[in-house]
């Protein structure tokens, strides 16, 4: 690969390790001490091909698996889950006015129980997944096909829609991501597809299929497109209960019901549609796999996942050149996001990137902050503080009140308030580790090491070679090791990846 190339293996021990530190960084949710010894032992090449092609388990550290496997996400199916809360309506209805809408609120609660889990799951993962790229691109397709938790019950779907729609697919087929979401309860409540059948057309879901997760804005559909796509995706909704909906005898067969996810039709549109330029005969789920096929092949959703990946991994503004790479590998290869993503991390533009750095949204400079600050230490035992800090920071997952998911250019994360609060973050990941150790009913501290003066523990490493004096001064001077690693946390090159 490019990054390897015969002039960086000539390169100065320095260098080298600065380079591997920065390759670490950007392609992790934030390099540590134990992330760095594996790139050397493993070598940059073997390092980034585990990355891209990972193992299909995760290796989570013991304790950090057994806090997964207890929360209820993980011992209550979504199914049963939801069937709980349809249970709990039910009752509900059966009350008196005043106490009916106490009900009422309670099953909506319990919608935002479980996804408040799922948070707690993630960042458990992000700090301590080996599959650090996996991870990132979980996230990353989390945001694309952004749902906010609070529309709806989309909550109750949270859990699933993360581990059986995206994360499976997150470095694999986009056409398969895109066909898993286009079945996930939680989409189709979010873009109100369930409110979407033959007679009652809602383009809402069709609308930002393609403008926002394939084709783009200026994708070269039309409105009657649009129209046309709603109309096939007639009949996608969620199914309330296990038995298959009453349908006529000659629409059994046509039925698709997996999990939660139901295809009724009852609610299709059986005519015959024109969509993008290609007849689509009325045949119910197969329309939809068919149009699936045709968005993830068409040529501007390869520029537009293209650009996006590349903004993502080497900021704001990619060139021309790196986008059409990109764009060509994903159609030679069906989709194949690993491979457009090694595309990207063989190309000189992202070698020129690793110099420059990328400004770090929220997430990353929370769980960069997390993972420095305590590798080495116990797993975190509550996940509560860090995922309050992306509230504070304004980046809250899976609330991203609009379709769009959350920006990536820096000029949406640089301002003097955001930076002001990145302070108070550092401030409280730096000064108060007792609070990420510390449970409901806890009394008294937690016995837990000194944290290291992280500038020390990283010296030769290669992580901070490219500190600016001014920085390296201000933390050679301060008055305790809390406090430079503040310091250190809240530096300008520390907001960069």
């Amino acid at each position: 690969m490019l990054f390897l190339s015969a002039g960086a293996l000539a390169q100065p021990d320095a260098g080298a390790k600065a380079r591997d530190a920065a390759l670490v960084d950007r392609v992790t949710w934030g390099a540590t001490p134990s992330e760095l010894a594996r790139i050397r032992q493993m070598g940059a090449e073997r390092y980034l091909r585990a990355q891209l092609h990972p193992s299909a388990q995760d290796a989570l550290p013991a304790e950090v698996q057994q806090r997964i496997d207890a929360l209820s996400i993980s011992r209550v199916s979504d199914e049963a889950a939801r069937a709980t809360q349809l249970g709990m309506r039910q009752k509900a209805e059966k009350l008196p006015p005043d106490q009916k809408l106490k009900a009422m609120r309670e099953a909506r609660q319990f919608s935002i129980r479980r996804a408040s889990e799922v948070s707690d799951r993630a960042l458990w993962r992000a700090l301590y997944s080996a599959n650090q790229l996996q991870d990132q691109m979980a996230w990353f397709w989390m945001n694309h096909f952004n749902v906010d938790l609070g529309k709806g019950d989309a909550g109750v779907f949270l859990s699933q829609y993360e581990d059986r729609a995206i994360r499976p697919h997150a470095l694999g087929k986009f056409r398969d991501l895109l066909s898993a979401t286009m079945r996930a309860p939680a989409m189709l409540i979010y873009l109100d597809n369930t409110r979407n059948a033959a007679g009652r057309i809602n383009e809402n879901y069709a609308r930002e299929l393609m403008e926002l997760h394939t084709l783009g804005v200026d994708g070269g559909y039309s409105q009657a497109d649009v129209q046309e796509l709603a109309r096939i995706l007639t009949g996608l909704g969620v199914g309330q209960q296990t038995e298959p909906p009453k349908v006529r005898p000659e629409w059994r067969a046509k039925v698709v019901q997996e999990g939660l996810f139901l295809f009724n039709p009852a609610r299709h549109d059986f005519g015959e549609k024109q969509f993008l330029g290609h007849r689509i005969a009325g045949t119910g789920m197969p329309e939809v796999d068919e149009a699936a096929r045709l968005l993830a092949s068409n040529p501007a959703t390869a520029r537009h996942i293209s650009r996006k990946l590349a903004v993502y991994f080497t900021g704001d503004s990619p060139p021309a050149a790196l986008v059409e790479k990109m764009s060509k590998t994903f159609l030679a290869t069906d989709g194949d996001i690993a491979a457009t993503l090694g595309t990207l991390f063989d190309s000189p533009e992202f070698s020129a990137s690793l110099q420059k750095g990328v400004f770090k949204d929220p997430v990353h400079y929370v769980y960069s902050s997390l993972r420095l600050a305590y590798d080495g230490m116990p797993p975190i035992r509550n996940p509560k503080p860090g995922i309050g800090m992306l509230k504070q920071l304004g980046q809250p997952l899976n609330q991203r009140l609009t379709p769009d998911g959350y920006p990536m250019s820096q000029s949406d994360w640089a301002g003097s308030g955001q930076m002001t609060a990145r302070f108070e973050v550092a401030s409280v990941i730096a000064g108060a580790p007792q609070r990420f150790y510390k449970e409901d009913g806890d009394s008294g501290p937690v016995e837990l090491p000194r944290l290291p003066g992280l500038l020390k523990a990283n010296a030769g490493n290669g992580l901070f070679a490219g500190l600016s004096p001014a920085t390296r001064e201000a933390i050679e001077q301060a008055k305790s090791t809390r406090n430079a690693n503040i310091y250190l946390l809240a530096s300008p090159e520390f907001m960069r990846r």
